[in-house]
């Protein structure tokens, strides 16, 4: 019998409270996640919260790794609201840059890619002088072929005669422009 008290007990408790909760739960504000990791009250007034949601905690610390919570509160009050985005965007990507590559950090990935671009534009243009090589040497193949290939055909059409044009039926023949000699 005292079971079955402490269990009305604590359903009633339980209830009455989550009565309470639920007219509370309109007023309650999930911590963004900057508050949440810097373990303070998130208040409406968060400059952090609308650029560091409760879902993307990662996004905070590597920016708090790097710059430290009060350096990114003070940017983001430095600057216009309408550019905070871009700001923190720009915060995550060189945090993660800086976390990825210490010493160089963004400088880093930049000059890395401006490699690549130097080696590919030096493989374009090798590939280019191949291909204009190789559309030389066809232009050349073609000019040597080719007249010997129209002089032999001009001459053996030349030496077709009359008669080979015409079979023994009378009727025109096309053999001899099919099987030239």
């Amino acid at each position: 019998m005292e079971c079955s008290d402490k269990t009305d007990f604590f359903y009633n408790s339980s209830s009455s409270s989550h009565s309470q909760s639920s007219q509370e739960s309109k007023f309650v504000q999930y911590p963004c996640a900057a508050c949440k990791i810097l373990r303070r009250r998130c208040s409406e007034k968060c400059v952090l919260a609308p650029y560091f949601p409760p879902s993307e905690p990662q996004k905070f610390t590597i920016v708090h790794k790097v710059f430290g919570a009060r350096n990114v509160i003070r940017k983001l009050q430095e600057i216009p609201k309408q550019q905070r985005t871009d700001a923190v965007n720009s915060m995550v990507y060189e945090a993660t840059a800086r976390i990825r590559d210490p010493v160089y950090g963004c400088a880093g990935a930049v000059s890395l890619l401006q490699q690549q671009i130097m080696d590919l534009q030096e493989e374009l243009a090798k590939a280019e002088a191949e291909m204009f090589k190789m559309q030389c040497q066809n232009a050349n193949l073609v000019s040597i072929v080719c007249p010997e290939m129209c002089s032999s055909q001009s001459q053996d059409f030349m030496n077709v005669t009359e008669q080979q044009l015409w079979d023994n039926t009378g009727d025109f023949s096309l053999t001899p422009f099919w099987t030239l000699h």
